[in-house]
C-alpha cells in the first residue's frame, strides 16, 4: 500500500513537501469546487469516465476480483476527509469496467489498525471454511497497519454475500514478521501446486517475497526477488501474472509488477515491471545483459591528484578528488577508475561547489555519472542567504520575550531560544540572537504560538523557517499558519533540517484583511519541532536559498540542465541534451547547498558523446511513463482469461495538493495488458479497455490527409472541441522535428501538448501550460516515452478527461498518463508541426459521455 509510508514520519514528510509548496503558491479552489450546492460529479475538475469516490481521499486500487458478473474495485479510502488518514477499503462494482456503482465502506479502520492495500480472491473450494462450496466466500487479504507500533502484517477478511458485508478473521494476522515495511499482498490461485500464491513487498529492502498456502491462513515463505531494476524508492503493490507472448498461448512468460516511489521514470511514483519465469517457487527475471554506455571524449574523470582547471568554493569537495568514500561515509560504488567528486567531506553539514572552465558546446550530449542526495535545483533560489527585503517586521524574537504573542502548551517555553537547544543538531540561518525553537525537551513537547492581530497592507508575508515537515492536514502538524477570520489561508513547514530558509506567502488577494500568524507544533515524533524567525510584511518576495545537491549545466549564466542523485551512494549514468546550446559557451557546476540528510553529491566521468547514456531507471521496464500511474495491480478471475490492470492516477510528490474538492484522487482507465515483441525485446503493453467506446456519442469528427508545416492549427473545427474526448490519430513523419496534437487549448496559451520527437524517437506530453500547475514545483514539465515509428507511421490513442490525459503510442508499448487542471473553457484541439512538415494521415475525435449518468 503506497500510503503505508504515510503511517511513518518519513512518509508524512514526503507528502508534507507537497503541501508546503501548495500553501505557498496554489491558487484558491474555484467557487464551483467549493459550492455546497454543486451536484456531485459536475465539479470543475471531476473526471467523467475515471473512477472517483463521491467525496474524500482515495488512493491505491485494492481487492481486484471478478465474481458473478461483477468486477470489484476496492480502494484505499479515508471515510472522514479529503486528505490521507483513517485508511479503510472503499468499494465499487462494475459490469464493464467503465460504469461503476459505489457501495458502502467494505473494511474499516478501527482503534487498533488501518486497512492498507491488498487483494481479494474467490475461494471456490472453500479452503478457508468461511463459506460453502455452493456459496464460496470472497476473501480479502490486506495489510493490517498497527496504529500503536507501526508494524505491518498480513490479515484476512471474508464475505459470503458477494462482497457486500465483511468479517475480519479472528485469527489475524496470518503473516507477521514484525516489520514496519511489509505490505500489499497480491494473492492468486496457482493451479500446478493446487495452492494459494501470495506476492508481497519488503518495501524498504526493495524485495518481493512469495508465500504459499493451502487455506489462506497458514503461509510458508517460498523465495524472494530483488533488489533489481529501479530502487530509488520503496517497492510497493507487487503483482505477478502470466501472459502469452505475441498472443501465442504456447509461449507464456510471467510479469512481475513492482511499483516504486520515489524514483520513477518521470519522477516520484511509477509502475515498474520485470518479464521472466515463475517455477512455482521462484521468479527469475530475463537477463537483459550488460549495459555499455556510449563512447565519446572524456572531459573530466577526476583521476588526477587535484581538480585541475576546475575551481572549488566552500569545503564540501575537499582539495582533490576522493578515492571512493570519505570519513564517516557508507561504501561508494559505481564510479569509474580511482577518483570522483564527492562532497561528503566532514559529512552532510558542509556546502560548496565545483565548477568547470567555460567551454564551447560542440557535442550532442554530455554523459556523466551521478550519485548522492536527491535534492534538485529549483529555479529562483539563491546560492547564499541574503539580507531580508525592506518591510515591516512583525516579530524578530529579540529582547528575550515573545512580546504580545500568546503561547499554549510547553513547546515554546517562556521566551525565544537563543540558538541550538540541548540534544539538537546545530541550528543556523536565523537573524540576530533570538528565534522560535520548539525543540524543548526534544521533540516530545507540543503547543502553539499566536501573534496579535495585524492588517495585511503589503504584498507578501516573509519569514525564516526550519525544523520538521508535517503539514496542515496531517495528523500532527508542525506548521506556520496565516489565519484570516480564524481560518487557515496559508501554511508552510520546515524541510526536516535545522537550517532556516526564507519562505514567502503572496497575500495580494488578502489586502486590507485582519490576520494573525500561528506557529503550531503538534508533533512529538521525529522532526516534531519548528524553527521560525523574522516574520515580516513586505512588497518584495524573499528569495529562498538553494538546498540542492545537483550537477548543473550553466549557459548564459542560467541553469538549463540539472541532475541529482537518488539518495544513494551508488553512482549511475545521467545525460544532458546539449543540442539546443550548440556553439554557446557553457560550464558544468557540481553543487552541494544542502546540510540535511543526504546533503551531498557524487559525480564522475563527464563525457561528450553523440548519443545519450541511459540510467538504470531509463533501462528499467515501465508500465506507464507518465507522472500519474501508481499502485498498478490487475484483476483476478477476469472472463476469457483477460488481464486488466488499473492504477492510482496520482503521484505522491503532490497527491495531497492537487486542487480538487470534495474528492481527491482518481483511478486510471482500466487497461488490457499484453506481452508483445517490440524491437526484439518482450514488452508489457496496454490499451484502454474496449468498453470505453460505449461512452462515444453521436458521430465522430475526422480529418484526413492534412499536411502541417511549422505551425499549430485547429483540428477539424468546433466539432472536435471538448473536455472528454477519445482521439485516434495516425501521422506520417516527414522532416518535422516534433509534431502531434494539442488538447484542452484555450486563452493565454493554455494547452496540453501530446507530441512525437523524431530526433529522439520519443512520445511526449508537455503539461507546463496545461492550466493550474503552480501547486507543486514538480508538477509542470514534460514526460517522455521511447517509441519508434512502425511502417513509417506514428499511431496515437488519446483519452482526454476533465482532469487527465492518457496517451497510448504504437501498440501500447509507450503509455503516458498525466493529470491536468485546465480552465473549463479550454476545450480546443490543434494539430502542430515544428521545424518541418508532417502529414496527418487521419484523426478521428469522439466525444465521450459521462459514465456517471
Amino acid at each position: 500500500m503506497s500510503s503505508g509510508r504515510v503511517s511513518r514520519d518519513a512518509c508524512v514528510r514526503m507528502m508534507a513537501s507537497v503541501a508546503t509548496f501548495c500553501a505557498l503558491s496554489a491558487a484558491p479552489l474555484t467557487p464551483q469546487d467549493l459550492a455546497a450546492d454543486t451536484p456531485p460529479y459536475s465539479e470543475t475538475y471531476r473526471p467523467q469516465f475515471h473512477f472517483t469516490a463521491e467525496r474524500n481521499w482515495l488512493n491505491d486500487p485494492n481487492g481486484l476480483v471478478y465474481y458473478e458478473g461483477e468486477y470489484h474495485l476496492f480502494y484505499q479510502y479515508n471515510p472522514n476527509g479529503n486528505s490521507w488518514g483513517d485508511i479503510s477499503w472503499g468499494h465499487a462494482v462494475s459490469t464493464d469496467l467503465v460504469h461503476w456503482k459505489q457501495l458502502p465502506l467494505a473494511l474499516s479502520y478501527d482503534d487498533n489498525e488501518m486497512v492498507f492495500s491488498g487483494s481479494a480472491v474467490v475461494d471456490w473450494d472453500n479452503t478457508t471454511r468461511f463459506g460453502t462450496k455452493k456459496n464460496p466466500p470472497m476473501v480479502a487479504i490486506y495489510t493490517s497497519h498497527n496504529k500503536s507500533t507501526g508494524v505491518q502484517a498480513q490479515s484476512i477478511a471474508y464475505s459470503t454475500d458477494r462482497g457486500r458485508t465483511w468479517t475480519k478473521y479472528q485469527g489475524n494476522a496470518v503473516i507477521d514478521i514484525g516489520s514496519k515495511d511489509f505490505r500489499d499482498p497480491k494473492v492468486q490461485w496457482y493451479e500446478p501446486t493446487k495452492s494459494w500464491l501470495m506476492t508481497v513487498s519488503l518495501s524498504a529492502e526493495h524485495k518481493v517475497q512469495f508465500y504459499s498456502s493451502k487455506n489462506l491462513k497458514d503461509w510458508r515463505l517460498q523465495s524472494e526477488f530483488g533488489p533489481a531494476g529501479a530502487t530509488g524508492g520503496v517497492w510497493e503493490c507487487p503483482d505477478l501474472f502470466p501472459l502469452a507472448v505475441d498472443g501465442d498461448p504456447k509461449k507464456t512468460k510471467w510479469v512481475l509488477v513492482v511499483n516504486v516511489n520515489p524514483g520513477g521514470i518521470a519522477g516520484g511514483s511509477a509502475a515498474q515491471y520485470f518479464v521472466g519465469d515463475y517455477d512455482g517457487k521462484r521468479f527469475t527475471a530475463d537477463d537483459k545483459g550488460t549495459y555499455n554506455p556510449p563512447t565519446g571524449t572524456v572531459v573530466q574523470d577526476f583521476e588526477s591528484t587535484d581538480f585541475g582547471s576546475w575551481t572549488t568554493t566552500g569545503t564540501a569537495f575537499g582539495t582533490a578528488p576522493a578515492a571512493g568514500a570519505v570519513d564517516g561515509q557508507g561504501a561508494v560504488s559505481g564510479y569509474d577508475g580511482k577518483g570522483l567528486a564527492n562532497s561528503f567531506h566532514s559529512g552532510d553539514g558542509t556546502t560548496g561547489a565545483l565548477t568547470s572552465p567555460s567551454f564551447t558546446v560542440d557535442s550532442k550530449y554530455l554523459n556523466f555519472k551521478v550519485g548522492g542526495g536527491r535534492h534538485p535545483h529549483v529555479d529562483g533560489t539563491e546560492m547564499e542567504q541574503g539580507p531580508p527585503p525592506a518591510g515591516t517586521v512583525l516579530a524578530d524574537f529579540e529582547g528575550g520575550t515573545y512580546g504580545g504573542w500568546t503561547a499554549t502548551g510547553d513547546a515554546f517555553g517562556t521566551a525565544p531560544a537563543t540558538g541550538t537547544l540541548p540534544n539538537q543538531q546545530e541550528v543556523s540561518g536565523f537573524l540576530g540572537s533570538g528565534l522560535v525553537n520548539t525543540h524543548r525537551n526534544g521533540d516530545s513537547t507540543t503547543g502553539t504560538l499566536t501573534s496579535p492581530e495585524f492588517t495585511i497592507d503589503k504584498d507578501h508575508v516573509n519569514f525564516l523557517v526550519g525544523g520538521g515537515n508535517h503539514p496542515v492536514g496531517s495528523d500532527n502538524p508542525t506548521a506556520v499558519e496565516l489565519l484570516v477570520d480564524g481560518q487557515v489561508v496559508r501554511s508552510t513547514t520546515g524541510q526536516d533540517g535545522e537550517a532556516l530558509h526564507w519562505a514567502s506567502w503572496d497575500v495580494k488577494d488578502l489586502a486590507g484583511k485582519k490576520a494573525q500568524i500561528k506557529i503550531v507544533d503538534d508533533n512529538s515524533g521525529g522532526w516534531g519541532h519548528l524553527d521560525v524567525d523574522h516574520i515580516m510584511l513586505s512588497d518584495a518576495q524573499a528569495q529562498p536559498v538553494s538546498q540542492e545537491t545537483s550537477v548543473n549545466l550553466i549557459v548564459d549564466g542560467k541553469v538549463v540542465r540539472s541532475a541529482t542523485g537518488a539518495n544513494s551512494e551508488t553512482l549511475d549514468w545521467a545525460s544532458f541534451d546539449m543540442r539546443p546550446y550548440a556553439g554557446k559557451e557553457a560550464q558544468i557546476q557540481i553543487v552541494d547547498r544542502n546540510t540535511a540528510g543526504w546533503g551531498h553529491i557524487l559525480a564522475d566521468r563527464f563525457t561528450e558523446s553523440d548519443t545519450p547514456a541511459k540510467s538504470v531507471v531509463q533501462r528499467a521496464g515501465w508500465a506507464d511513463y507518465g507522472k500519474d500511474y501508481y499502485a498498478a495491480v490487475s484483476w483476478e478471475n477476469a472472463p476469457g482469461g483477460k488481464r486488466y490492470m488499473i492504477g492510482w492516477m496520482n503521484n505522491w510528490d503532490y497527491s495531497g495538493a492537487i486542487p480538487t474538492s470534495p474528492w481527491r484522487g482518481a483511478q486510471s482507465i482500466p487497461r488490457e495488458m499484453a506481452l508483445r515483441t517490440v524491437d526484439g525485446r518482450i514488452r508489457l503493453t496496454s490499451q484502454p479497455v474496449n468498453s470505453v467506446t460505449s461512452l462515444r456519442q453521436g458521430h465522430p469528427a475526422s480529418a484526413i490527409g492534412t499536411t502541417v508545416e511549422d505551425t499549430s492549427k485547429t483540428l477539424i473545427g468546433p466539432a472536435a472541441k471538448g473536455k472528454a474526448l477519445d482521439i485516434e490519430a495516425t501521422f506520417s513523419p516527414k522532416d518535422a522535428e516534433r509534431f502531434g496534437l494539442k488538447v484542452r487549448t484555450g486563452a493565454n496559451g493554455e494547452e496540453t501538448v501530446i507530441g512525437y520527437d523524431t530526433t529522439t524517437q520519443e512520445l511526449y506530453v508537455d503539461r507546463s501550460r496545461s492550466g493550474a500547475v503552480d501547486f507543486n514545483s514538480t508538477f509542470p514539465g514534460v514526460q517522455t516515452a521511447p517509441l519508434k515509428a512502425k511502417d513509417g507511421k506514428v499511431r496515437l490513442r488519446i483519452l482526454v478527461d476533465w482532469s487527465s490525459v492518457e496517451v497510448f503510442g504504437g501498440s501500447g508499448e509507450a503509455v503516458i498518463t498525466d493529470q491536468i487542471f485546465p480552465d473549463p473553457a479550454s476545450q480546443g484541439v490543434q494539430v502542430f508541426a515544428e521545424n518541418g512538415t508532417v502529414k496527418l494521415d487521419k484523426a478521428v475525435v469522439w466525444h465521450l459521455g459521462s459514465a456517471h449518468k
